[in-house]
């Protein structure tokens, strides 16, 4: 009877969690399609390439081997070792223990033997990780937007929570090889596993009932643990463990420095120079926009960018501008815009539309200083591992400053005029600009 409670309890949380975690899931998508539509279906090939390198390979972080290895270890070690969840849900609806050992036998062992090891170098390269936030207080973990609060706080909640699951599913092995060596019933004999059979003298002395009492915890702690996490995840920085994939293969695969046009003022360029091509007649109802104001003014592989920022610091890090103490933070950049969007979501949550707050993402969450410090030198998009371009951003924002609202220092006003009086950004006409070689 008690199995058979815990059974309906399992089917009960794990349909919970996967709703909540679907309807959130379902929530970010809806806020990123809010974007403009932008096709990216070219060269396909290389965006696989670019997302097996960058996405799981992690080659951008190898610039710096060490911290590279110890984050390749939290980030593939949780991923592969959480294939063992298919098994703890097996377990959990049926009612068996460790399902998958009659299939696959004498390679159990080694399976499970290689996730506890993955375990362990996840928990100790989590402790590393909390070691630099927290004691050594690396400049870019501990500056600016990522100073106090939320967003600091959020890194040590997840460092923390990997550490407790790693350890709940070591100990639970360790419980469960104990078990095995007095023959409990349900505790099918596996072998001595690679990590937990060093854990298991601890529990020399236990009774059954308290190991099964420890066993049945950590198993529970684990797999409860999961689904927290699963819907933690997306109010988290740590969504870039999901969307770190699509956007690797969504990235730019231009030269960096190339920005693209603006079709609406090229057309306007050929109308007038071709008057005879221009519409007899025009849709006033039409207005044309130049640049981005708020998030809904940009394309959804910028609003996508927004969720999978890691906020971790490198953008800013290799920024000029903000070497030198301006204002400008790419990584900032990417927070704001994910602040906007996550501020539409609750608007359109409550209204079931999107009503107009008065507020957009120029001027209330990014500022015309921080704008105007860009130096358009793309090392924050060269710096990002996840293929993240602030720049664009950046570049949208700075477009409708200058275009709708006119809002530019009078250096660029000058040198506008000049490009299109005299087709350059200097002051002397053409036949002027020459005349210094015939005197």
């Amino acid at each position: 009877m008690i199995q058979i409670i815990q059974q309906i309890a399992f089917a009960l949380l794990s349909f919970a969690a996967i709703f909540l975690f679907s309807k959130k899931v379902l929530e970010i998508r809806r806020n990123i399609l809010l974007g403009k539509d932008e096709e990216i279906t070219d060269r396909k090939n290389e965006r696989w390439r670019n997302l097996m390198l960058n996405a799981f390979g992690q080659k951008k972080m190898f610039k710096n081997p060490m911290v590279a290895v110890l984050h390749f270890f939290v980030y593939a070690g949780f991923i592969i070792i959480n294939i063992e969840i298919l098994e703890i849900i097996i377990d959990g609806i049926t009612g068996h223990h460790r399902a998958f050992l009659p299939f696959i036998g004498g390679l159990y062992p080694i399976f499970i033997g290689i996730f506890e090891i993955l375990a362990l170098l996840v928990l100790i390269a989590c402790i590393i990780f909390l070691f630099r936030r927290n004691i050594v207080r690396i400049k870019r973990f501990n500056h600016g937007e990522l100073s106090d609060g939320w967003p600091r706080s959020d890194a040590n909640y997840i460092l923390t929570f990997e550490i407790v699951l790693m350890s709940l599913f070591l100990i639970m092995n360790a419980a469960d090889q104990s078990l095995q060596s007095l023959e409990s019933a349900h505790y099918v004999q596996t072998g001595p596993l690679w990590i937990s059979q060093f854990i298991q003298p601890l529990f020399g002395g236990f009774s059954e009932t308290a190991l099964i009492g420890i066993e049945r915890f950590c198993w529970w702690g684990h797999i409860l643990g999961i689904f927290v996490f699963m819907n933690y995840l997306p109010y988290s920085k740590h969504l870039h463990v999901i969307l770190a994939f699509p956007n690797a293969y969504y990235a730019k695969l231009e030269n960096k420095g190339k920005m693209n046009n603006m079709p609406e003022i090229q057309q306007e360029v050929l109308y007038m120079m071709q008057p005879e091509l221009a519409p007899a007649q025009t849709d006033a109802s039409a207005v044309l926009k130049f640049g981005a104001k708020d998030v809904m003014d940009l394309s959804w592989k910028n609003l996508m960018d927004a969720y999978s920022c890691t906020e971790c610091g490198r953008c800013t890090s290799a920024c000029p501008a903000n070497q030198t103490g301006k204002k400008l933070s790419p990584r900032k950049i990417m927070m704001d815009t994910r602040d906007r969007l996550e501020s539409v979501r609750q608007n359109i949550n409550q209204n079931k539309t999107y009503q107009d707050d008065g507020k957009s993402l120029l001027h209330d969450y990014i500022t015309v200083e921080e704008l105007r410090a860009c130096t358009t030198c793309n090392a924050c998009v060269e710096e990002c591992p996840v293929s993240i371009s602030p720049l664009d951003i950046i570049i949208q924002l700075r477009r409708n400053l200058v275009m709708e609202e006119s809002n530019a220092p009078q250096e660029w006003n000058m040198m506008f005029g000049n490009i299109e009086n005299n087709m350059a950004p200097w002051k002397f006409s053409p036949d002027d600009r020459d005349e210094w070689t015939r005197s």
